[in-house]
C-alpha cells in the first residue's frame, strides 16, 4: 500500500519504498538466536502437490531465520504422508509433518474426546491448533508464524515482513496480521470487500460503541490467513475450527492483549491464491459457508460481550448491511475503472445477495442454539485436563517422522 496512514487502535506497518529484504533478513537471523521462530503450514495433500507449494519450498530453502517448520497435513493416506515427508526433506530447517489422518494422531484426538476436551472437526483451525501444541511440546521456539500453502508467486520477503514486528524485541508486539492487495485482471477478496467490512460497520451503526467491533474494523484484511504471534498466545487463546478461524483469532487476541501490542503489516504488493466458489445455493461449501461461519463467530463474540439479539435486531442488520454493501460496489467500481480492471457489477451484486442470505441463516442458527459448537480449548486447559498430553503428542509426531 503506497500510504503511511495510521487509523487508530492497531498499528499499521506500511510498505514504503523499495524492498529491504536483505537488511531485515539479516536482522531476523540475529533476533532468531534469542527468539527462535516456528513456521506452521496447514495444507491439504493437493496443496502440497501444487506448483504454488513448489515455489514456496524453493523460497524457504533460502530462509535462515526459521528454526523449525511444521506442516499439518489434512486428510491423507499413509503413502501420501510419506510422499509429503520426502518432498519437504530438501528444506534445511527442522521439518515435521503432522499426519492428522494417521493412527497415532487419531489416538490423540480420541484421548481429547475421552477426557472431555473437544478438538472440533477436521479443518484448518484444528490443524493449526494441534501444530501449536507440538511447538509448545518441543519448547524450542518463542514465536509462531502461520501462512497458507496455496500462495502463487510466494517470496520469502512476505514471511520476513510478517514475522519482523514480533521477532524484533524493540517493537514489543505480540501479534501481527498480514495484509495485501488481491488483484489480477479484476478485484478479488470478495468476502473482505463485500461482506466482513460492511457487516462490521453495519453492526457498529446499530450497536454503537463497541471495542471489539472497533478493533476488527481497524484491520485492512481481517480474513488474511497470515499472522505471527508469540508462543504464549497459543497457550491461552481458544480458536474456532471452522471458517470463523480468522475472526475468532482476532477476538481472542482482543480479549487477552492490549491493542497497543497488536499490529498489521503490508507483506506484498499483490497476493494470489486459489479462489473459493460463491456457492450461492449451497450453504455447506464455498463462500456461502464461509460467510455463515464468520457471521456466527461475530454474533457469538458479541453475545459474550453482553449484546442482546432479537428478531428485530437481525432484520435491521440485514437491511443495514445490504445498503452498506451495495454502496461499496460503487467505490470498488471506481477503483477498478481507474486501474483498468474488469468489473462485473452483476457478479458483485450476486455476491452481496448471497452474503445477505448468509446473515439470515446465521441469525437463525444463533437464535436456535446461542452457544453452538464450542471453540477449541486453549492448551493451558488441555494440559490441565490431560497431564502429560504434550509429551504424548510430541512422541506421536516424532515417531511418525522417523
Amino acid at each position: 500500500m503506497t500510504d503511511f496512514y495510521h487509523s487508530g487502535l492497531v498499528t499499521t506497518l506500511h510498505r514504503l519504498g523499495k524492498s529491504n529484504l536483505e537488511t531485515i533478513a539479516s536482522e531476523l537471523e540475529a533476533y532468531a538466536e534469542a527468539r527462535p521462530l516456528a513456521l506452521v503450514l496447514p495444507a491439504l495433500y493437493s496443496d502440497v502437490k501444487s506448483d504454488a507449494m513448489k515455489g514456496i519450498v524453493e523460497e524457504l530453502k533460502k530462509v535462515k531465520f526459521v528454526k523449525e517448520i511444521i506442516l499439518a497435513l489434512g486428510p491423507a493416506t499413509d503413502d501420501q504422508f510419506s510422499k509429503v515427508k520426502d518432498f519437504l526433506s530438501v528444506l534445511p530447517q527442522e521439518v515435521s509433518v503432522i499426519h492428522n489422518s494417521g493412527k497415532r494422531i487419531s489416538e490423540i484426538y480420541e484421548s481429547f474426546e475421552v477426557n472431555g476436551v473437544s478438538a472440533g472437526q477436521d479443518g484448518k483451525g484444528r490443524s493449526a491448533w494441534l501444530s501449536y501444541g507440538y511447538v509448545l511440546s518441543r519448547g524450542r521456539s518463542e514465536v509462531i508464524a502461520l501462512h497458507d500453502c496455496d500462495i502463487v508467486g510466494y517470496e520469502r520477503e512476505m514471511l520476513a515482513r510478517l514475522v519482523y514486528p514480533v521477532m524484533n524485541p524493540s517493537l514489543d508486539y505480540v501479534f501481527c496480521k498480514g495484509f495485501y492487495a488481491r488483484v489480477s485482471s479484476k478485484l478479488h477478496g470478495r468476502v473482505t470487500r463485500l461482506f466482513i467490512t460492511p457487516i462490521v460497520r453495519a453492526l457498529r451503526r446499530i450497536i454503537g460503541t463497541n471495542n471489539f467491533l472497533e478493533f476488527i474494523d481497524e484491520f485492512r484484511y481481517p480474513l488474511a490467513g497470515e499472522f505471527c504471534m508469540i508462543a504464549d498466545i497459543a497457550r491461552i487463546n481458544r480458536i474456532p475450527w471452522d471458517w470463523g478461524l480468522e475472526v475468532g483469532v482476532l477476538a481472542e487476541v482482543h480479549r487477552n492483549y492490549s491493542s497497543k501490542r497488536v499490529c498489521q503489516v503490508d507483506i506484498a504488493d499483490n497476493y494470489e491464491h486459489k479462489h473459493q466458489p460463491l456457492s450461492s445455493d449451497d450453504a455447506t461449501t464455498g463462500l456461502m459457508r464461509m460467510s455463515i461461519d464468520i457471521t456466527k463467530s461475530l454474533f457469538r463474540t458479541l453475545a459474550a460481550d453482553g449484546i442482546v439479539f432479537s428478531e428485530g435486531f437481525f432484520k435491521t442488520l440485514v437491511v443495514t448491511y445490504k445498503k452498506l454493501a451495495e454502496d461499496s460496489l460503487t467505490r470498488y467500481e471506481g477503483d477498478a475503472a481507474i486501474n483498468g480492471l474488469d468489473f462485473d457489477r452483476h457478479e458483485e451484486a450476486m455476491a452481496v445477495e448471497t452474503f445477505t442470505r448468509s446473515i439470515s441463516m446465521a441469525a437463525k442458527t444463533i437464535s436456535d442454539d446461542p452457544l453452538g459448537a464450542p471453540l477449541i480449548p486453549n492448551w493451558n486447559r488441555v494440559i490441565s485436563a490431560i497431564p502429560g498430553i504434550l509429551e504424548e503428542l510430541k512422541m506421536a509426531i516424532d515417531l511418525d517422522n522417523r
